[in-house]
């Protein structure tokens, strides 16, 4: 009896897992606030590092020109480059939103190995609020994006404020394989470290942070020698003794469409990083990863009725959380009309998984690095 049900037992963590990520979201968005009084808004600076062209840059930065906000707001554009093809685009918005404070800073300075962090650097001192927002520049946000991210500041222990981000328009399989990873495996892992453990670090789609904060681990420049400055933003605030809040209206990640390899380097990338960050937990994420237990079940059942007997039960709930998820929580639409893909997306999750412990070496931007322990970088020439 047991010999039979040890296929069942190896795919026990992957089913749990599963099980709890969707309590963690039921709870995390039933315990929602309820609208926050435009008239609490506080003045935000909103940080902006830009290299080459988006998928719609043009309307990503319209996008926070066009806020439901009272407060004051600025948005500082930070390029490393005059001859950046992204510039005309930049000068376009500030022609169409003259009534905006809408700055451009072009600084070729470098602080460190991760020259996006040396942007933030070179156009801080624009800034003019006590709230300061990085966002990346392929993100997209609605209207209440800065009501809902400045409300959580008027608890004063709030340090930073961090964004769930999605995609709901996907340019093809490939692109289909990032997107899908949001709403099955990066989202649910957020709301389950919410729940457990509260969030000691933020990511990077969208990072508001109170200005004492971030001068209390030493500004930006604390984070010019890391690759994951999201992560390490958010740990050293963490670390520092502030509070990490989680804001509910998501972002949106404007995906353009890419090459299978583009997608592999860059997921290869973020895993790399993730080990070099958090070498424990991430160690103890290969437990619940859906693909290797399907596999393991498969190959030491008995027969092969209850190989296809654990495997499908796996993925039938694997794929109802998952469709609830981009249902009910998410939003993006990606589901169920993109179930199919599922099963190759767990197992590129797996391989990276793998992959990322047999090297320390990424690229990034057309540039390669070499990870050093902490996530510390250095370049490669």
């Amino acid at each position: 009896m047991l010999f039979k049900l040890l296929p069942f037992i190896v795919i026990l963590p992957s089913l749990a897992y599963s099980l709890i990520s969707l309590l963690c979201a039921v709870k995390y968005f039933k315990g929602l606030p309820g609208p926050v009084k435009a008239s609490l808004s506080p003045g935000v600076s909103i940080l902006k590092p830009v290299k080459g062209m988006d998928a719609g840059s043009y309307d990503n930065f319209a996008s926070f020109c066009r806020q439901h906000y009272a407060g004051a707001h600025q948005l500082v554009f930070a390029a490393a480059s005059a001859d950046d093809q992204v510039i005309p685009v930049i000068r376009q918005l500030m022609a169409d939103f003259p009534e905006h404070d809408i700055a451009l800073t072009i600084n070729p300075a470098i602080h460190g190995p991760n020259y996006k962090v040396s942007n933030l650097i070179n156009a801080f001192p624009r800034t003019l609020h006590d709230i300061i927002i990085v966002c990346d520049s392929d993100i997209r946000v609605a209207p209440d994006y800065l009501q809902s991210v400045t409300s959580h500041f008027h608890d004063p222990q709030v340090g930073l404020v961090t964004s769930l981000y999605r995609t709901s328009a996907v340019p093809g399989v490939a692109t289909a394989l990032e997107a899908t990873g949001f709403t099955a495996e990066m989202i649910p892992n957020v709301l389950v470290a919410l729940q457990l453990e509260g969030l000691s670090f933020a990511l990077g789609a969208s990072m508001a942070v109170r200005r004492e904060a971030l001068a209390s681990i030493g500004g930006f420049q604390a984070l010019a020698d890391y690759l994951a400055d999201d992560y390490q933003l958010g740990n050293k605030i963490h670390l520092a003794g502030w509070r990490i809040a989680l804001d509910s209206c998501f972002v949106e990640s404007m995906l353009k469409a890419e090459d299978l390899m583009s997608v592999l380097s860059r997921q290869l990338r973020w895993a790399r990083t993730m080990r070099i960050s958090r070498p424990g937990g991430y160690l103890a994420s290969g437990m619940t990863l859906p693909f290797p237990a399907a596999l393991l079940a498969t190959l030491i059942a008995p027969s092969m009725s209850l190989a296809l007997s654990a495997a499908a039960l796996l993925y039938l709930v694997r794929m109802l959380v998952c469709t609830i998820f981009s249902r009910r929580f998410v939003r993006d639409g990606l589901f169920p009309g993109w179930l199919w893909l599922l099963p190759l997306r767990d197992m590129l999750a797996f391989f990276t998984w793998a992959l990322s412990f047999l090297g320390n070496r990424v690229e990034w931007r057309g540039s390669r690095f070499v990870l050093r322990p902490g996530g510390k970088i250095e370049e490669l020439v």
